[in-house]
Protein backbone atom coordinates (compact mmCIF):
# COMPACT_ATOMS: atom_id res chain seq x y z
CA UNK A 1 0.00 0.00 0.00
CA UNK A 2 1.20 3.36 -1.28
CA UNK A 3 1.99 6.48 1.66
CA UNK A 4 -0.56 8.88 1.33
CA UNK A 5 0.11 12.70 1.80
CA UNK A 6 -2.83 13.94 4.17
CA UNK A 7 -3.44 17.61 4.60
CA UNK A 8 -5.35 17.60 7.44
CA UNK A 9 -6.91 20.76 8.64
CA UNK A 10 -8.36 22.73 11.63
CA UNK A 11 -9.40 26.16 12.56
CA UNK A 12 -11.73 25.99 15.65
CA UNK A 13 -11.98 24.23 18.43
CA UNK A 14 -14.65 21.55 17.47
CA UNK A 15 -12.45 20.53 15.13
CA UNK A 16 -9.17 19.57 17.16
CA UNK A 17 -11.08 16.20 18.71
CA UNK A 18 -11.75 15.62 15.17
CA UNK A 19 -8.14 15.78 13.87
CA UNK A 20 -6.44 14.04 16.51
CA UNK A 21 -7.66 10.13 16.03
CA UNK A 22 -7.21 10.56 12.16
CA UNK A 23 -3.58 12.08 12.43
CA UNK A 24 -2.60 8.86 14.99
CA UNK A 25 -4.50 6.29 12.79
CA UNK A 26 -2.61 7.93 9.32
CA UNK A 27 0.75 7.73 10.98
CA UNK A 28 0.19 4.30 12.46
CA UNK A 29 -0.43 2.82 9.03
CA UNK A 30 2.70 4.67 7.39
CA UNK A 31 1.61 7.71 6.02
CA UNK A 32 2.09 11.55 6.10
CA UNK A 33 -0.39 13.74 8.11
CA UNK A 34 0.55 17.30 7.42
CA UNK A 35 -1.54 19.57 10.03
CA UNK A 36 -2.37 23.10 9.13
CA UNK A 37 -4.21 24.83 11.49
CA UNK A 38 -5.71 27.97 10.17
CA UNK A 39 -5.83 29.99 13.47
CA UNK A 40 -9.81 30.98 13.31
CA UNK A 41 -9.53 29.79 17.10
CA UNK A 42 -6.60 32.23 18.15
CA UNK A 43 -7.17 32.59 21.71
CA UNK A 44 -5.16 30.04 23.69
CA UNK A 45 -7.78 29.04 25.77
CA UNK A 46 -9.87 27.51 22.97
CA UNK A 47 -6.83 26.62 20.94
CA UNK A 48 -3.57 25.73 22.07
CA UNK A 49 -4.65 23.96 25.13
CA UNK A 50 -6.66 21.99 23.40
CA UNK A 51 -3.21 20.63 21.50
CA UNK A 52 -1.77 20.09 24.67
CA UNK A 53 -4.56 18.36 26.13
CA UNK A 54 -5.09 15.96 22.67
CA UNK A 55 -1.40 15.26 22.66
CA UNK A 56 -1.70 17.34 18.82
CA UNK A 57 1.69 17.99 16.94
CA UNK A 58 2.85 21.41 16.50
CA UNK A 59 1.21 22.06 13.39
CA UNK A 60 3.00 21.84 10.68
CA UNK A 61 1.18 24.86 9.06
CA UNK A 62 0.11 27.81 11.15
CA UNK A 63 -1.77 30.78 9.04
CA UNK A 64 -2.87 32.65 11.70
CA UNK A 65 -5.84 34.18 9.91
CA UNK A 66 -7.48 35.34 13.30
CA UNK A 67 -10.87 36.95 13.94
CA UNK A 68 -13.33 38.71 11.31
CA UNK A 69 -16.34 38.59 9.62
CA UNK A 70 -17.31 35.48 7.88
CA UNK A 71 -16.43 36.66 4.86
CA UNK A 72 -13.03 38.24 6.05
CA UNK A 73 -12.07 35.23 8.25
CA UNK A 74 -13.26 33.05 5.01
CA UNK A 75 -11.07 35.39 2.21
CA UNK A 76 -8.03 35.30 5.23
CA UNK A 77 -7.89 31.44 5.10
CA UNK A 78 -8.68 30.81 1.51
CA UNK A 79 -5.39 33.16 0.78
CA UNK A 80 -3.26 31.76 3.26
CA UNK A 81 -3.84 27.93 1.99
CA UNK A 82 -3.44 28.32 -1.57
CA UNK A 83 0.84 29.01 -1.12
CA UNK A 84 0.69 25.66 0.99
CA UNK A 85 -1.45 23.42 -0.75
CA UNK A 86 0.31 24.39 -4.01
CA UNK A 87 3.76 24.25 -1.64
CA UNK A 88 2.56 20.32 0.14
CA UNK A 89 0.51 19.11 -3.19
CA UNK A 90 -1.22 16.43 -0.96
CA UNK A 91 -3.27 13.25 -2.25
CA UNK A 92 -6.02 14.23 -0.08
CA UNK A 93 -7.28 17.83 1.73
CA UNK A 94 -9.00 15.90 4.67
CA UNK A 95 -11.31 18.73 6.40
CA UNK A 96 -13.85 18.57 9.16
CA UNK A 97 -17.33 19.85 10.54
CA UNK A 98 -18.89 23.02 9.64
CA UNK A 99 -16.66 26.04 10.35
CA UNK A 100 -15.48 28.74 8.03
CA UNK A 101 -12.01 27.17 7.82
CA UNK A 102 -13.60 24.13 6.16
CA UNK A 103 -15.35 25.92 3.79
CA UNK A 104 -12.72 28.19 2.73
CA UNK A 105 -9.84 25.40 2.75
CA UNK A 106 -12.30 22.71 0.67
CA UNK A 107 -13.14 25.59 -2.14
CA UNK A 108 -9.69 26.57 -2.68
CA UNK A 109 -8.70 22.41 -3.07
CA UNK A 110 -11.38 22.25 -5.39
CA UNK A 111 -10.28 24.96 -7.46
CA UNK A 112 -6.98 23.96 -7.63
CA UNK A 113 -7.44 19.89 -7.90
CA UNK A 114 -6.75 19.24 -11.48
CA UNK A 115 -3.63 20.97 -11.67
CA UNK A 116 -2.31 19.77 -8.38
CA UNK A 117 -3.84 16.09 -8.95
CA UNK A 118 -5.76 16.50 -5.07
CA UNK A 119 -9.02 15.47 -3.82
CA UNK A 120 -11.53 16.36 -0.96
CA UNK A 121 -12.83 14.31 1.80
CA UNK A 122 -15.01 15.87 4.15
CA UNK A 123 -14.91 14.25 7.79
CA UNK A 124 -19.01 14.88 9.70
CA UNK A 125 -20.36 15.09 5.96
CA UNK A 126 -24.27 14.89 5.40
CA UNK A 127 -25.55 17.06 8.85
CA UNK A 128 -27.94 18.94 8.15
CA UNK A 129 -30.46 21.64 10.44
CA UNK A 130 -32.68 23.10 7.73
CA UNK A 131 -31.71 26.53 8.91
CA UNK A 132 -29.83 28.40 6.49
CA UNK A 133 -29.93 31.54 8.95
CA UNK A 134 -27.01 29.50 10.49
CA UNK A 135 -23.66 30.57 8.49
CA UNK A 136 -22.29 26.67 9.53
CA UNK A 137 -25.35 24.97 7.32
CA UNK A 138 -24.23 26.81 4.49
CA UNK A 139 -20.66 25.55 5.40
CA UNK A 140 -21.98 21.94 5.23
CA UNK A 141 -23.98 22.10 2.58
CA UNK A 142 -21.25 23.61 0.01
CA UNK A 143 -18.22 21.69 1.74
CA UNK A 144 -20.29 19.05 0.68
CA UNK A 145 -21.07 19.92 -2.89
CA UNK A 146 -17.16 20.10 -3.59
CA UNK A 147 -15.72 17.12 -1.98
CA UNK A 148 -14.74 13.76 -3.51
CA UNK A 149 -15.32 12.04 -0.47
CA UNK A 150 -17.76 12.22 2.28
CA UNK A 151 -17.55 11.00 5.38
CA UNK A 152 -20.67 10.70 7.47
CA UNK A 153 -20.75 10.19 11.23
CA UNK A 154 -24.33 8.51 10.99
CA UNK A 155 -26.92 6.78 8.56
CA UNK A 156 -29.29 9.80 8.76
CA UNK A 157 -27.13 11.73 6.86
CA UNK A 158 -27.37 9.98 3.94
CA UNK A 159 -30.98 11.16 2.92
CA UNK A 160 -30.05 14.27 3.25
CA UNK A 161 -26.83 13.93 0.42
CA UNK A 162 -29.26 12.02 -1.72
CA UNK A 163 -31.44 14.43 -1.86
CA UNK A 164 -28.95 17.29 -2.61
CA UNK A 165 -27.97 14.95 -5.41
CA UNK A 166 -24.66 13.88 -4.36
CA UNK A 167 -24.03 10.23 -5.88
CA UNK A 168 -24.12 7.10 -3.54
CA UNK A 169 -20.38 6.68 -4.43
CA UNK A 170 -18.95 9.28 -3.24
CA UNK A 171 -20.80 8.81 0.33
CA UNK A 172 -18.94 6.56 3.13
CA UNK A 173 -20.43 5.37 6.62
CA UNK A 174 -17.73 5.66 9.21
CA UNK A 175 -19.35 6.35 12.42
CA UNK A 176 -18.22 9.65 14.90
CA UNK A 177 -14.50 10.44 15.27
CA UNK A 178 -15.37 12.83 17.95
CA UNK A 179 -16.13 10.22 19.91
CA UNK A 180 -12.95 8.14 19.55
CA UNK A 181 -11.26 11.17 21.18
CA UNK A 182 -13.69 10.89 24.02
CA UNK A 183 -13.30 7.34 24.30
CA UNK A 184 -9.33 7.95 24.22
CA UNK A 185 -9.17 10.57 26.96
CA UNK A 186 -11.81 9.65 29.32
CA UNK A 187 -9.44 7.52 31.34
CA UNK A 188 -7.49 10.54 32.01
CA UNK A 189 -10.38 12.72 32.27
CA UNK A 190 -11.68 10.84 34.79
CA UNK A 191 -8.02 11.01 36.97
CA UNK A 192 -8.61 15.31 36.94
CA UNK A 193 -12.12 14.76 38.78
CA UNK A 194 -12.66 18.43 38.07
CA UNK A 195 -16.10 18.15 40.06
CA UNK A 196 -14.09 17.30 43.36
CA UNK A 197 -12.10 19.79 42.63
CA UNK A 198 -14.99 22.34 42.57
CA UNK A 199 -16.27 20.97 45.71
CA UNK A 200 -19.32 18.81 43.68
CA UNK A 201 -20.98 15.80 44.40
CA UNK A 202 -20.35 13.55 41.34
CA UNK A 203 -24.03 13.73 39.49
CA UNK A 204 -24.94 16.21 41.83
CA UNK A 205 -24.68 19.15 39.66
CA UNK A 206 -25.41 20.07 35.80
CA UNK A 207 -23.42 22.03 33.62
CA UNK A 208 -24.32 24.13 30.80
CA UNK A 209 -22.41 26.16 27.63
CA UNK A 210 -23.86 28.99 25.73
CA UNK A 211 -22.05 30.37 22.57
CA UNK A 212 -23.93 30.59 19.46
CA UNK A 213 -25.43 33.99 18.47
CA UNK A 214 -28.93 33.11 18.59
CA UNK A 215 -28.34 32.97 22.33
CA UNK A 216 -25.83 35.53 23.34
CA UNK A 217 -26.06 38.20 20.85
CA UNK A 218 -28.84 40.01 21.56
CA UNK A 219 -29.54 41.17 25.53
CA UNK A 220 -33.54 39.86 24.72
CA UNK A 221 -32.16 35.81 23.88
CA UNK A 222 -28.75 36.09 26.63
CA UNK A 223 -31.38 37.25 29.73
CA UNK A 224 -33.88 34.14 28.89
CA UNK A 225 -31.18 31.89 28.44
CA UNK A 226 -29.57 32.98 31.65
CA UNK A 227 -32.43 33.38 33.36
CA UNK A 228 -33.51 29.56 32.65
CA UNK A 229 -29.79 28.54 33.91
CA UNK A 230 -30.77 30.01 37.04
CA UNK A 231 -34.01 28.72 37.36
CA UNK A 232 -32.06 25.28 36.85
CA UNK A 233 -29.35 26.22 39.69
CA UNK A 234 -32.22 26.38 41.99
CA UNK A 235 -32.98 22.58 41.70
CA UNK A 236 -29.11 21.52 41.64
CA UNK A 237 -25.61 23.21 41.39
CA UNK A 238 -25.03 24.51 38.07
CA UNK A 239 -21.48 24.98 36.22
CA UNK A 240 -21.48 27.70 33.45
CA UNK A 241 -17.84 27.58 31.58
CA UNK A 242 -18.14 31.12 29.94
CA UNK A 243 -17.11 30.89 25.97
CA UNK A 244 -14.97 34.12 25.54
CA UNK A 245 -18.16 35.63 23.19
CA UNK A 246 -20.46 35.06 25.79
CA UNK A 247 -18.40 36.94 28.62
CA UNK A 248 -17.71 39.71 25.71
CA UNK A 249 -21.73 39.82 25.56
CA UNK A 250 -22.19 39.85 28.84
CA UNK A 251 -20.35 42.52 29.68
CA UNK A 252 -21.18 44.22 26.80
CA UNK A 253 -24.86 44.09 27.98
CA UNK A 254 -24.62 44.81 32.06
CA UNK A 255 -25.98 41.52 32.55
CA UNK A 256 -22.76 40.34 35.15
CA UNK A 257 -25.87 39.74 37.83
CA UNK A 258 -27.14 37.73 35.97
CA UNK A 259 -24.69 35.15 36.56
CA UNK A 260 -25.68 35.62 40.25
CA UNK A 261 -26.35 31.46 41.32
CA UNK A 262 -24.27 29.77 38.76
CA UNK A 263 -21.08 28.42 38.98
CA UNK A 264 -18.70 30.58 36.22
CA UNK A 265 -15.38 29.18 34.92
CA UNK A 266 -13.39 30.26 32.17
CA UNK A 267 -13.03 28.06 29.94
CA UNK A 268 -12.24 24.83 30.33
CA UNK A 269 -9.29 22.83 28.61
CA UNK A 270 -11.28 19.76 26.90
CA UNK A 271 -9.61 17.06 29.23
CA UNK A 272 -10.86 19.04 32.23
CA UNK A 273 -14.42 19.68 29.99
CA UNK A 274 -14.96 15.92 29.77
CA UNK A 275 -14.42 15.31 33.29
CA UNK A 276 -16.25 17.68 34.40
CA UNK A 277 -19.09 16.33 31.87
CA UNK A 278 -18.54 12.98 32.94
CA UNK A 279 -19.68 13.64 36.26
CA UNK A 280 -22.95 15.93 35.81
CA UNK A 281 -26.27 14.24 36.24
CA UNK A 282 -27.57 17.06 33.47
CA UNK A 283 -26.28 19.27 30.64
CA UNK A 284 -27.88 22.10 29.01
CA UNK A 285 -25.75 23.13 25.58
CA UNK A 286 -26.04 24.52 22.38
CA UNK A 287 -22.88 22.88 21.25
CA UNK A 288 -23.66 20.21 18.89
CA UNK A 289 -20.32 18.31 20.19
CA UNK A 290 -22.03 17.98 23.58
CA UNK A 291 -24.68 16.67 22.36
CA UNK A 292 -22.92 14.05 20.77
CA UNK A 293 -20.50 13.40 24.05
CA UNK A 294 -23.34 12.93 26.14
CA UNK A 295 -25.35 10.72 24.09
CA UNK A 296 -21.91 8.54 24.01
CA UNK A 297 -21.50 8.89 27.85
CA UNK A 298 -25.53 8.03 29.03
CA UNK A 299 -26.17 11.45 29.92
CA UNK A 300 -29.40 13.51 29.78
CA UNK A 301 -28.74 16.93 27.80
CA UNK A 302 -31.17 19.57 26.60
CA UNK A 303 -30.29 21.55 23.55
CA UNK A 304 -31.27 25.13 23.79
CA UNK A 305 -31.42 25.93 20.35
CA UNK A 306 -34.59 25.81 17.53
CA UNK A 307 -33.35 22.49 15.75
CA UNK A 308 -30.28 20.43 15.72
CA UNK A 309 -28.23 18.83 12.92
CA UNK A 310 -27.81 15.43 15.01
CA UNK A 311 -31.45 14.55 14.78
CA UNK A 312 -29.92 10.95 15.78
CA UNK A 313 -29.14 12.31 19.93
CA UNK A 314 -32.71 13.18 19.67
CA UNK A 315 -33.93 9.09 18.77
CA UNK A 316 -31.03 7.28 19.62
CA UNK A 317 -29.30 8.82 22.55
CA UNK A 318 -30.27 11.20 25.59
CA UNK A 319 -30.57 14.15 24.27
CA UNK A 320 -33.93 16.59 24.04
CA UNK A 321 -34.83 20.08 22.45
CA UNK A 322 -35.98 23.42 24.91
CA UNK A 323 -38.91 24.77 23.85
CA UNK A 324 -38.22 27.44 21.03
CA UNK A 325 -38.13 30.69 21.81
CA UNK A 326 -36.50 30.23 24.98
CA UNK A 327 -37.62 31.30 28.33
CA UNK A 328 -36.72 30.83 31.69
CA UNK A 329 -40.20 28.48 32.26
CA UNK A 330 -39.53 26.34 28.81
CA UNK A 331 -35.88 25.91 29.96
CA UNK A 332 -36.64 24.13 33.44
CA UNK A 333 -39.42 22.39 31.91
CA UNK A 334 -36.85 20.85 29.86
CA UNK A 335 -34.35 19.86 32.56
CA UNK A 336 -36.85 18.22 34.96
CA UNK A 337 -38.09 16.04 32.51
CA UNK A 338 -34.38 15.19 31.15
CA UNK A 339 -33.50 14.55 34.87
CA UNK A 340 -36.36 12.18 35.32
CA UNK A 341 -34.76 9.94 32.69
CA UNK A 342 -31.80 9.30 34.72
CA UNK A 343 -28.20 8.86 33.23
CA UNK A 344 -27.41 6.00 31.23
CA UNK A 345 -31.00 4.73 31.23
CA UNK A 346 -32.18 4.04 27.72
CA UNK A 347 -29.69 5.48 26.49
CA UNK A 348 -28.57 3.70 22.88
CA UNK A 349 -25.02 4.46 21.61
CA UNK A 350 -25.61 5.04 17.83
CA UNK A 351 -23.85 3.34 15.08
CA UNK A 352 -20.00 3.60 14.62
CA UNK A 353 -19.71 5.72 17.86
CA UNK A 354 -17.28 3.14 19.32
CA UNK A 355 -13.69 4.88 19.00
CA UNK A 356 -12.90 3.38 15.89
CA UNK A 357 -14.25 5.88 13.15
CA UNK A 358 -10.78 7.30 12.53
CA UNK A 359 -9.67 3.77 11.51
CA UNK A 360 -12.32 3.45 8.86
CA UNK A 361 -11.63 7.31 7.84
CA UNK A 362 -8.07 6.36 6.92
CA UNK A 363 -9.22 3.14 5.27
CA UNK A 364 -11.64 4.95 3.20
CA UNK A 365 -9.11 7.32 1.46
CA UNK A 366 -6.70 4.22 0.96
CA UNK A 367 -9.47 2.79 -0.78
CA UNK A 368 -10.56 5.76 -3.02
Amino acid sequence: MASLKLSIVAGARPNFMKVAPVIRAARARGHEPILVHTGQHYDDRMSDSFFRDLDLPAPDHHLGVGSGSHADQTARVMLAFEPVLAETRPDWVVVVGDVNSTLACALVTVKLKTALGVRIAHVEAGLRSGDWRMPEEINRVLTDRVSDLLLTPSRDAHPNLAAEGIPGDRVRFVGNVMIDTLLHQLPRARVLDEPGRLGLEREGYAVATLHRPSNVDTPEALEAALAGLRAVAADLPLVLPLHPRTAKQVERFGFEGHLEGLVTLPPLGYRAMVSLLEGAALVLTDSGGLQEETTALGIPCVTLREQTERPITLTEGTNRMAPWPLTEEGILAAARTARQTGRRRAARVPEGWDGKAALRIVEELEGS
